[in-house]
């Protein structure tokens, strides 16, 4: 296999989440209604957010995929990975799209884990990449906090 193209893949991975996440992401007249707490950031924040994140997630999926000691490993990380892309768009489609943000608050909870498990057994053999998903850890725990605020000021829904 050629050197750069997991790099490849993780970057067209990290992007096709980044935009199918995006195309769920709506923020029109139903969005722009909901009360929210004070400290939310801005809405300009978030793409460059996620950007950051995505870009580190891919960093992270690189340097694991070099770093791997076996095929298995390599397969569970993508797995996991692929499994984290799911459930990253599968909360935008539940909040944004659905106008769930009840139904994404218990979606949550399972995206925050599948970013921890990548971060355990990415530590196993590549502390860099473990380390490169820290800040997307944080940012699920912060926006499932701003998730629930976001219930708790304009429930209930549906």
């Amino acid at each position: 296999m050629s050197r750069s193209r997991p790099i490849w893949i993780a970057a067209g991975a990290a992007l096709s989440v980044a935009v199918v996440g995006g195309l769920m992401t709506d923020i029109g007249p139903w969005y722009t209604s909901l009360k929210q707490p004070s400290w939310k950031p801005p809405d300009w924040a978030f793409g460059p957010i996620w950007t950051t994140i995505f870009a580190l997630a891919a960093a992270a999926g690189v340097i694991g995929w070099r770093r791997a000691r076996s095929r298995a490993e390599r397969e569970l990380m993508l797995v996991l990975f692929a499994v984290n892309g799911f459930l990253n768009v599968f909360w935008s489609l539940l909040y944004f799209r659905l106008h769930r943000p009840d139904w994404s608050l218990y979606e949550v909870p399972l995206l925050w884990l599948s970013v921890l498990a990548l971060i355990v057994l990415l530590a196993r053999f590549a502390k860099p990449a473990a380390w490169l998903l820290a800040p997307y850890l944080v940012w699920v725990a912060t926006a499932a906090v701003l998730n629930w605020k976001t219930v708790q000021l304009n429930g209930p829904f549906g």
